[in-house]
Order: C-alpha cells, then structure tokens, then sequence
C-alpha cells in the first residue's frame, strides 16, 4: 500500500476543534475501517455513504474531507471527489484496490490531495495523527512540508532510471521494459529497486505518484 499526500500535516488535521469528514465506499468494512482511522487522526463528525448517488446530495454541506473509493458501484469516485471540490470542500482523498497507474495519473491531476493504494479490500492504513507512522503494514509516503515540488526533493534519478519510470508509467511490465530498453527483466527489477530506494515508495503506482508529482516525468 502507498499514500502519497501532497499536504499531509493540512489533510486531516488543519482545524483543531472539530474535524469532519464524509467516507464513500461500497464495502462496508472497508469504510467502517476508514472511519475507524478517520476517528484515531481525530476527526469526530463523520458521515458515510456507499455510492454517488447517496453522496451526492451530501456534496452542498462541505466537510473537511472527502474519502472516496474510485470504483463506486454507480460511477466514478474521482468524478465525485471533483464534485466535491468545486462545491468547496478543501481535502479529497481517492482510494482504490488496484494498482491502478492510470487512475493514479488522473487523480493528481485533477487536484486530489491523496491516492491510497489498498492492494486488497480490507487492508487499508492511515497515519494514527499527523507524522506518525501508520497503522499495520502499510506505509505513508510524504512530502515534508516546506519541501521543495520539483525533483531536487529527492535523490537524482539517473537518465536509465527515468527512462525505466516512464515505462512504468505506460503500464509496461517488467519484461516489456527490458524489451524496450535491451535489458534482462533482472536489470530492470533492479533499476526498479533503486528508484524506489531513492523516492520512499516500494509499489509502481507510488512511484509514478511520486515522479507526476515532483515533474520527474509528465
């Protein structure tokens, strides 16, 4: 699992009194246990629903956050978190169990402030408070405020490295990369590793979240 936050410190946390947030997920233990963590960062109002249509008239009263699965059984979550945005809501935060590169791409690039990727649909982990570490196996990937949102956040990648991260990028597998690229499918893991070693995330997604966030790639 990866969480990528582009404010993480602001997500949950920024009003001190009384945070509130709205949960949509179609599985009823994965959003009783996102409420659950909601509740250990220290949001007390949270709302729940399980499809677009149950949100939707939620969407005029704006919360502090919006947890939406992106495969809803009705539409698109991401759809809903934009939704949310335009009507004022300061924090969208886009789940999904797959591995999903493109949903990945279109989440950041339409402005959602997190992309959790849950790998299964009940191990979810979210930070208990502001930088701590997070619940179970997960891990939370920051950029630490103040950084700077261009590459020299993070180690330099070489020209080979980024080469292999736009391919990921494309959805290539291993074995396609090297294809590409004229390399053994164990050169490219190896590659892989290291670029994970050098921008803090070990999952593809992470990954290219991490390089469409600080312009490694585009």
């Amino acid at each position: 699992m990866s969480v990528l936050l582009e404010q993480p410190a602001s997500l949950v946390a920024y009003r001190p009194n009384k945070p509130t947030a709205m949960v949509v997920v179609a599985d009823p233990r994965v959003r009783s246990t996102v409420t659950r963590h909601l509740w250990a960062l220290g949001v007390r109002d949270v709302i729940e629903a399980s499809s677009v249509a149950e949100a939707r008239p939620r969407i005029g009263n704006p919360r502090d956050i919006c947890v939406a699965d992106v495969h809803l059984p009705d539409g698109s979550g991401l759809t809903l978190l934009s939704e949310t945005r335009a009507a004022g809501w300061p924090n969208g935060l886009a789940l999904s169990a797959a591995d999903d590169i493109g949903a990945v791409r279109n989440a950041l690039a339409g402005g959602v402030k997190g992309y959790v990727v849950t790998g299964t649909r009940t191990n979810i982990g979210l930070p208990t408070r502001p930088g701590a570490a997070p619940l179970g196996a997960a891990r939370l990937h920051r950029r630490p405020p103040g950084a700077p949102s261009h590459p020299g956040g993070y180690r330099e990648l070489s020209g080979r490295e980024v080469e292999v991260l736009r391919l990921v990028a494309e959805g290539q597998s291993n074995k396609a990369i090297g294809v590409s690229m004229g390399l053994s499918a164990l050169t490219v893991k190896s590659h892989l590793a290291r670029i994970a070693r050098k921008l803090g995330t070990g999952d593809r997604a992470g990954m290219v979240a991490v390089a469409l966030r600080t312009g490694i790639i585009h």
